[in-house]
């Protein structure tokens, strides 16, 4: 495990080398954990061409030589706290140094507090780590496969479950106690269960509507395992089918799966995420679909790229986006479809193997 976390910081350190900076001070936590595989919080990694430092504080100096055997690591305390820390380490490379800083994640007290107390030579360098963090390494890929599995059984065990008298609270709560029965840390996300007129909310937060209040429910979940998340979207009938339903449903199914057969190797985001608009657009429910296609899945559950027109980013092996185009009515209700999706060297393949045909969907 250790080698995974080196390379990646051997990868940080050739990104670095062709900035204007000496050493980066990570302050994401998420892309310390990348670096790292420290899983605590409230700690900064201090990155430059001839070392590395890990900065933390008493509390997870226990965890963290759990976490990370051999990493190089200082604790604050007392009068020293990071920007001491921080110096100390700087101090070995340079005594003017230009210290790169993830202006995305730190704030303007922060910055200026940089300034005074290490360094005037402040470099911002936005996404630097996230970049890296696009393309997934075989370990990352194999724990998000563990997440969508996690994530697939517990929807299954809750669909045999749930009946007319259940809230969407209840469903979603459901699930998540299911996912981590099996398995996960917890969810990605907070659950989305929305009935009927509701489903139209595509940030619903689930509440006391009851199943039998609507003919379809839409659920968004995912898994978070090992700290990687998944994410997938289904549309459940629990009534009678209308011809508007079979009619949306199948729109959206068409667009996902043409999305889908689209994704490969060299094309960029924005042409997936038009195949998927311009079906929809075509069969006449164009403004009713107006959010991205998709994004990236890992340690976030929102993370680059991302399947939208102003997304120019060429796909890679490696990467793991979700598809998950809908239509929204207002007053009527909504019918998303969501997988996530591994870029391959020759096309693609959908990690999450969740049953989506309209017949299959049918809650008895």
């Amino acid at each position: 495990m250790s080698d995974i976390f080196a390379a990646r910081r051997e990868k940080l350190r050739k990104l670095l080398k062709k900035q204007n900076a000496d050493a980066l001070l990570v302050t994401n936590v998420k892309n310390v954990t990348w670096l790292t595989g420290f899983t605590g919080d409230d700690s900064y990694f201090l990155l430059h061409a001839d070392g590395e430092c890990l900065l933390s504080d008493f509390r997870y100096e226990i965890q963290i030589e759990e976490e990370c055997p051999g990493l190089n690591f200082a604790i604050r305390g007392g009068a020293r706290g990071f920007s001491q820390l921080i110096l100390d380490e700087l101090k070995k490379i340079s005594s003017s140094p230009r210290l790169g800083v993830e202006t995305n994640s730190v704030t303007l007290g922060e910055l200026e507090r940089f300034k005074n107390t290490i360094t005037s030579q402040i470099v911002p360098l936005d996404s630097l780590v996230e970049s890296l963090r696009q393309v997934k390494d075989r370990q990352e890929i194999a724990l998000i496969r563990e997440s969508a599995k996690i994530a697939r059984n517990a929807f299954h065990a809750v669909r045999a479950m749930i009946c007319p008298d259940w809230t969407e609270k209840q469903i979603a709560d459901e699930l998540e106690f299911a996912m981590r029965r099996l398995g996960a840390r917890d969810a990605s996300f907070p659950t989305i269960a929305a009935v009927g007129d509701r489903a139209a909310l595509c940030h619903c937060v689930p509440g006391e509507r009851k199943v039998r209040d609507a003919a379809f429910l839409l659920i968004d979940w995912g898994a978070k395992y090992e700290g990687y998340a998944s994410d997938l979207t289904r549309v459940l009938v629990t009534g009678r089918i209308s011809p508007e339903f079979k009619k949306v449903y199948g729109i959206v199914k068409d667009a996902q799966l043409k999305a889908i057969e689209a994704i490969r190797p060299g094309v960029s985001c924005a042409e997936i995420d038009a195949v998927a608009r311009n079906h929809i657009a075509d069969a006449g429910y164009g403004k009713f679909f107006d959010h991205g296609l998709g994004h990236g899945i890992g340690l976030d559950i929102h993370e680059g790229p991302s399947f939208s027109p102003r997304c120019q980013t060429n796909l890679k092996p490696g990467m793991v986006i979700t598809v998950e185009p809908g239509i929204y009515v207002k007053g009527w209700g909504g019918v998303r479809i969501e997988d996530d999706i591994l870029v391959t060297r020759s096309g693609c393949e959908v990690i999450t193997d969740v049953e989506k045909e309209l017949d299959e969907m049918i809650v008895d």
